[in-house]
């Protein structure tokens, strides 16, 4: 394949760029280029941004109200988006809930939940991940049991990243404990505010408060808020997992990463020079570098079997592990930066209006709580090891 931009492509990219540079708010582009938190209100305000545009859902079909535009030209507003700074559009509704209404939904729910996502009126989070059911999700126990024109939910989901922002949960739930573990699980769109809900923080090392447990007790949810079929969730599970694993890939993130390390290493002195001048550190960045190119690369191919009309295999599997490897290895590389300032944990460093050191301070001492939120990436999606399995399972025809 060839991995030159077309004209047209090249076009696209650079009126991409333009709408960044012009209304990407400042506030928002700094916080997120100074690894600082984001709330609430920032994701809303640029996924409003993006929708007044026509940009709202790059990934959808124009039918559902998307920009219809090609896998290629999706990787390039990815790629020029996190590049600018902007924050990454929540992708439990745009790219997780949103393709599975597309696919298994009724007109019914597409009419009432597709808009109400591309505006950002509704938050979702995901059920998946329950204590005891994370790499093992077939092993869930969340039941919903039906009474007259309801299912009673009881149970608990775990590492729920946003819960305490969402109105909206999609949730995997047991409605049937015969036959294989894979069988009896459905697929359930629960109203965040339903009486018996209960959200609990789980904070991180890093000080923040991303992920969460959340607690059904007795919870009513209508039965018109099944998607697919009864018993058949596991199914919509597994192709909802296919587009999680492949923007845990992150491109546009690792790039971004990769800028950042260098600028900062370029203002880092040692030894009374920049740190990217010492070849020890700029041999660490030059390998990373390398392996960046070849994930892209990777994605590109992919990209190209899609615009072929080929699915996805064990792609999404390999873009899963070594995106998130990159992320990682980046982080540290970033963080190493930081020297001395690594030290000390300082959470008024992440936050915006913090009045604290000058200069580079307020960044380095954001480097290390930067790392630490990272380390989680490998985890989420379905762990690295269980990647490597399942590769192996669809390599070898286990």
């Amino acid at each position: 394949m060839d991995f030159r931009e077309s004209a047209e492509d090249q076009a696209f990219r650079l009126q991409v760029r333009a709408f960044v540079e012009r209304e990407l708010p400042t506030d928002i582009r700094d916080r997120v280029l100074n690894f600082q938190h984001l709330g609430r209100e920032d994701y809303v305000r640029w996924q409003r941004i993006l929708h007044q545009q026509g940009w709202g859902a790059p990934g959808w079909p124009v039918a559902f109200g998307g920009a219809g535009w090609t896998a290629a030209q999706r990787n390039i507003f990815d790629e020029e988006c996190f590049t600018a700074g902007a924050p990454r559009q929540m992708p439990f509704g745009l790219s997780m809930v949103a393709p599975v209404l597309q696919k298994f939904g009724t007109p019914q729910q597409q009419a009432r939940f597709l808009p109400r996502i591309l505006d950002m009126s509704d938050w979702w989070c995901q059920g998946y991940s329950e204590p005891g059911a994370g790499s093992d999700l077939s092993a869930l126990r969340c039941r919903a049991d039906v009474s007259g024109d309801n299912y009673v939910v009881n149970g608990q989901k775990i590492w729920t990243s946003f819960a305490q922002w969402a109105n909206w949960i999609f949730c995997l739930v047991r409605t049937h404990s015969e036959g294989r573990q894979q069988e009896g699980i459905s697929f359930l769109l629960i109203d965040m505010s339903t009486p018996g809900i209960q959200v609990r923080p789980i904070k991180t090392l890093d000080g923040g408060h991303d992920v969460n447990e959340v607690f059904f007790d007795n919870v009513r949810v209508s039965r018109d808020n099944l998607v697919g079929e009864e018993h058949k969730g596991w199914a919509i599970a597994k192709y909802l997992l296919g587009h999680e694993r492949t923007n845990i890939a992150g491109l546009g993130n690792c790039k971004r990463f990769m800028r950042r390390l260098k600028e900062i290493a370029a203002s880092t002195q040692k030894h009374g020079r920049p740190l990217l001048e010492d070849v020890r550190f700029r041999d660490k960045v030059v390998s990373i570098e390398m392996e960046l190119l070849a994930h892209e690369w990777s994605l590109l191919r992919l990209i190209d079997q899609e615009g072929k009309g080929q699915g996805k295999g064990i792609e999404a599997s390999l873009l899963k592990i070594r995106g998130s490897e990159i992320q990682q290895r980046l982080t540290e590389l970033i963080m190493e930066c930081a020297g001395p300032y690594a030290v000390p944990f300082v959470p008024e460093a992440l936050e915006g209006d913090a009045d604290i050191d000058t200069a580079n301070g307020r960044l380095l001492n954001a480097l290390a709580p930067h790392y630490l939120d990272w380390r989680k990436i490998s985890i989420y999606g379905g762990s690295n090891e269980v990647q490597k399995n399942i590769i192996a399972k669809l390599t070898l025809g286990l």
